[in-house]
């Protein structure tokens, strides 16, 4: 398949109606408070999976191909020509389905979705699929016109005959497929070239050059909108503009999808994506729902698309802004409510790149249980709830079923329980406001929607009584016709691959004999040492009614092994890769507790530790020596331990402060190879991060102020942890990075002990 050609839009084509924003959305209504008769069990936030089902990047479908290489993804795209299932060329009623058919069948074997689009004119061809696609039941019936601009055969759209066989073909098409599991998304497709709805230079701008108008008349465009808006119930329907049919979509189940995503053309440069208001052209695809009030369609209906292929291998690359012919791509994803895009040049992307993840992970929906509700001890009638919280820029358009089960001590789920719960209610916390909407500065976000609260009766009846883990997974229809369907799988730190989200300790009945009583949490994980293949963890000792057996340890939901002691150590880890770990404490009852707050350790990297500014190791020695891990000068002053310069012990500098002290390491050296200052640190108590400020480059901010890849920002915790600093992103001068600096004159008292400072 070649790669998909794009609409050139000239600056000629401006909207010829003014902008009539749909303004600032209504908030939902406010959910339902959780049963206070439950016990809260909060759950650690953690990034979400790259590949979650139904957004982020769409790969071409090729016949035989790996669909699983490259970035990871879940949406596999195709054309197909109309001509390729409409075979019978002296009756259009009669379709052959078999070539999609194939391409939904091999698509979901590897288990992804597929999101199609059917046309008549594709200049060149797609590769796999016919240029003119045309079928032989048009001829003798339909006018055909020659696009002399891309040598492509125009149907006239007009025509009666086209116009009864296209509805003919909607309706079988949706009579089939609407609902099927295999499908994520339709592009209406069929009219103008790619099927985009447009037939550039032949189109309806003919006052500023020679060309005759292809289009269809509004009315005729408006009978196909409608007509896919009554054959597809369930499936979710895309368009090419909110304009389209003088904005005839705005009112029907049609979301719409950008082919030209985030590129700036012209001279000079303007976006095709974002609004006049933030550097647009009067034709951009933002432009265009203002005009029509479509600016939030997003609530209700998907927004698809393609990142302009001109600009596909390069999109991230200046994330979150953009540079030359990339506009703001952070600012085009959340304006336009992007929820997945075709990108074949995604393949190509480094797996651990953090500015596509960052972008892939605001596409769509971004889903947190930040909260599991439940009786610790229960039998019979009980209920559960959780509450939700959509971190993305859009909603999950399809009500796939949630279901609740109870796991047993061994890993193995032993009953479950579909509930009514509907993921589709789950807004954005926060949007971003148009600057046309008058609401303040860009960028300004608003609060719309909110942790939604779930909860739903169970019956624990015939449950062997025991120590249960509660557990949520939501159903993809795929799995339906593939054992290999991807998961949707919320961004916590308890998400399994398997699909299911641990939400805590339960226990059913007696729990095991007359002991019911769970051990205490174990607190203070921390991990004093790694290396490139292991984690060491250490905590401290929970409590227990009768006594304390043992200790299983977990690797995100997965245990990893048990320990009597407090102490365990994870081998067989990949190098420079984040883990997370927690601890639960259990009884010879079998009773367990709750988990240990969560620490995230990194790995350090196979062949080195990148080049390291001082790790503290007491060579060279601290302060004596006055020198660091290359050799050049760094010292302290004003601290309360170590007369003044800190203390290293163990392997880690302590730097114990009360509103005064000042820690420097001369760098100056070139970083030009590194991406990343890392910072090995803990904290007495937790928090410090808005107590010093950190200087390197040029740039000077509390530790708090800096950005990390995803769009957060450094908070220092009771266990160590690397805080990884993306430099360039936050402008720091990697050419000339001077002195790295820690001022502590802001107010704060405490101590931070920093284990080590590198560039990664």
């Amino acid at each position: 398949m070649a790669a998909v050609a794009v609409a050139l839009l000239p600056a000629a084509q401006a909207l010829a109606l003014a902008p009539v924003p749909g303004g600032v959305p209504p908030r939902p209504q406010a959910p339902a408070s959780p049963d206070p008769s439950l016990q809260a069990h909060p759950l650690t936030a953690a990034p979400a999976p790259l590949d979650n089902p139904l957004k982020g990047f769409a790969r071409f479908y090729w016949p035989g191909g790996d669909q699983n290489t490259g970035y990871p993804h879940s949406l596999t795209w195709s054309y197909f020509g109309l001509s390729e299932v409409m075979t019978d060329p002296a009756d259009c009623s009669k379709i052959n389905w078999s070539v999609l058919d194939s391409a939904l069948n091999e698509i979901a074997s590897y288990g992804n979705q597929a999101a199609v689009r059917f046309y008549l004119e594709y200049p060149d061809g797609s590769g796999s699929h016919p240029a003119n696609a045309i079928p032989r039941c048009f001829d003798g019936h339909v006018t055909y016109r020659t696009n002399t601009r891309w040598g492509t055969t125009s149907p006239d759209y007009d025509s009666p005959y086209l116009l009864d066989a296209l509805s003919g073909f909607i309706a079988a098409f949706g009579a089939r497929y609407d609902g099927d599991p295999r499908i994520g998304f339709i592009h209406l497709g069929l009219i103008g070239l790619w099927g985009e709805w447009h037939t550039w230079p032949y189109d309806t701008d003919t006052s500023g050059d020679s060309y005759p108008n292809y289009m269809p008349t509004d009315a005729h465009a408006a009978q196909l909108l409608q007509a896919y808006d009554a054959a597809f119930d369930r499936t979710k329907l895309e368009a090419r503009y909110p304009d389209s049919a003088a904005g005839a979509a705005t009112g029907l189940d049609i979301g719409y999808h950008d082919d030209s995503f985030c590129f700036r053309e012209g001279s000079p440069l303007a976006g095709v994506t974002l609004p006049q208001s933030l550097g647009g052209a009067n034709y951009s695809q933002l432009q265009r729902a203002l005009a029509v009030g479509a600016e939030n369609k997003w609530i209700t209906a998907s927004m698809g698309g393609e990142v302009r292929p001109e600009i596909q291998s390069s999109a991230f690359a200046s994330w979150p802004g953009g540079s030359g012919q990339v506009d703001n791509m952070k600012a085009c994803i959340e304006l336009e409510h992007t929820t997945w895009k075709i990108n074949e040049q995604s393949q190509n992307y480094a797996a651990g790149d953090p500015n596509v993840a960052a972008a892939v992970r605001l596409m769509g929906y971004d889903l947190t249980v930040d909260n599991a509700y439940y009786q610790n001890t229960a039998s019979g009638a009980t209920n559960v709830g959780v509450r939700i919280s959509n971190n993305g820029v859009a909603p999950f358009y399809y009500p796939w079923t949630l279901t609740l089960g109870l796991r047993n001590g061994s890993g193995t789920v032993v009953k479950t329980f579909d509930t009514p719960w509907d993921l589709r209610t789950v807004m954005p916390l926060k949007i971003r406001a148009f600057p046309d909407w008058g609401v303040g500065a860009d960028p300004a976000y608003r609060d719309f929607g909110y942790p939604q609260y779930f909860q739903t009766g169970v019956n624990l009846s015939g449950v062997p009584s025991g120590g249960y883990q509660w557990v949520l997974r939501v159903k993809n229809p795929l799995e339906s016709v593939s054992a290999n369907a991807k998961k949707l799988r919320f961004a916590n730190a308890t998400q399994g691959a398997d699909g299911w989200l641990a939400l805590g300790s339960v226990t059913v009945g007696s729990g095991g004999g007359t002991d019911t009583t769970a051990p205490s949490t174990p607190t203070g994980l921390t991990s004093p040492s790694r290396t490139s293949g292991s984690v060491s963890l250490s905590w401290t000792a929970a409590t227990d009614n009768v006594g304390v057996t043992g200790y299983r340890v977990y690797r995100g939901s997965t245990e990893v092994g048990t320990s009597a002691t407090t102490s365990f150590t994870d081998t067989g880890l990949t190098a420079a890769t984040a883990y997370t770990y927690t601890v639960r404490a259990y009884d010879a009852a079998g009773n367990t507790s709750a988990a240990s707050s969560p620490v995230t350790v990194t790995t350090l990297p196979a062949s080195s530790t990148g080049l390291v500014l001082d790790d503290f190791d007491g060579n060279p020695a601290y302060p004596s020596a006055a020198t660091n891990d290359l050799g050049k000068w760094t010292g302290g002053n004003c601290f309360l331990n170590g007369g003044g310069s800190g203390v290293v012990s163990g392997g880690a500098l302590a730097l114990r402060y009360d509103n005064c002290g000042w820690f420097g390491s001369d760098v100056n050296t070139s970083l030009t190879a590194y991406t990343h200052l890392v910072i090995r640190i803990k904290g007495a108590a937790g928090g410090e991060q808005s107590h010093f400020h950190l200087a390197l480059g040029g740039v000077t901010r509390t530790l708090n102020g800096y950005t990390l890849d995803g769009g957060g920002h450094p908070a220092v915790t009771t266990a160590y942890q690397d805080i990884r600093i993306p430099m360039a992103a936050n402008g720091i001068n990697r050419t000339s990075p001077g002195q790295l600096a820690m001022g502590f004159w802001y107010g704060g008292n405490s101590t931070v002990t920093i284990d080590s400072i590198s560039f990664q």
